[in-house]
């Protein structure tokens, strides 16, 4: 039976490092071996630091997977849909490989990040490191609550995971990253109400706005979709948000069993529906990064090492 990697469902978490790398040698062979001793550190460091709540996860760039294992292909790989329209983008930045490091404890989050970047060092470049956190009650850095629809209990699973229709990947997740960064200075200008409007939720409570309440440019309704038959189009989403006291953002990871849903998402974000009504939230932040990776179960990771 396959194993998907613990961190694509796992709880939130404190403290994460999002780290990006490109791959700059073509030693297929020694990446693949790496990447299998990659789920035995996280294991090692799960077992002996237990109560830190350790997870993990190893995604593949969805243009170097080509190169890694060209014999076997995720149905759906698909390069990240890189979109723009008026002043709103989502842009395209390199990624061969992208490791999520989540914990409670920040220290142990940099050691395993150290072990990584030793482990791959001659592969590799270190394209990007972001280090997130749990800003107060599961609150992104505007004030709202992060995270409302996401899927809870085994429900995770059918999202987030590839089932039985693709067999070669079960197991599997497809995983889009984006680093958002918020104009903050702009965003707190907007009296309480105003934001509420963009996001279409109440900041303290969290609650929904009804229906008939909420705006068409509202982010709660221009991110949350359903398909041709009325179902609703769901994601995972284990981003965080990041930051110091000059730069603010959300680093933004879906992990799904279809990347349809994830492309489905940010059309109706940038271009917005028919009349062309988008997402307001885009007026107070701006995505600098994007990526699409694919995320294979353990099992396919450590057989493949061994080839």
């Amino acid at each position: 039976m396959t194993q998907a990697q613990k961190g694509i469902c796992a709880e939130p978490n404190i403290h994460a490092l999002f780290l990006t790398f490109t791959v700059i040698d073509d030693d297929v062979q020694a990446m693949r071996v790496k990447l299998a001793r990659t789920l035995d550190l996280f294991t090692y460091f799960d077992e002996e630091y237990y109560e830190a709540m350790v997870s993990g996860v190893l995604a593949i760039g969805t243009d170097y997977w080509y190169e890694l294992y060209p014999d076997i292909i995720p149905k759906e790989l698909a390069p990240f849909p890189a979109m723009n329209c008026d002043d709103r983008s989502a842009p395209n930045s390199p990624g061969d490989l992208f490791i999520q490091i989540k914990a409670d404890r920040m220290d142990i989050c940099y050691a395993i990040g150290i072990e990584i970047i030793q482990l791959f060092k001659v592969h590799v470049d270190l394209y990007e490191e972001v280090r997130g956190f749990r800003y107060l009650d599961g609150r992104d850095l505007t004030g709202f609550v992060d995270g409302t629809e996401n899927p809870r209990g085994m429900h995770k699973f059918n999202v987030a995971i590839v089932g039985d229709d693709d067999p070669d990947f079960a197991g599997g997740s497809y995983i889009h990253v984006q680093r958002y960064r918020h104009n903050m200075t702009k965003w707190q200008l907007l009296p309480v109400a105003n934001q509420e409007d963009v996001i279409g939720r109440t900041k303290a409570d969290n609650t929904e706005y009804s229906s008939e309440k909420k705006m068409a440019s509202s982010h709660a309704q221009r991110s949350i979709l359903k398909d041709e038959k009325g179902n609703s189009m769901e994601m995972l989403r284990q981003g965080m948000p990041y930051g110091d006291m000059s730069v603010q953002g959300l680093f933004f990871v879906s992990c799904g069993k279809s990347p349809k849903p994830f492309t489905t998402m940010l059309n109706s974000m940038i271009f917005g529906d028919e009349e062309g009504i988008y997402d307001k939230f885009l007026d107070y932040t701006t995505a600098e990064t994007g990526a699409a990776f694919f995320a294979p179960s353990t099992t396919f990771i450590k057989k493949q090492a061994k080839k």
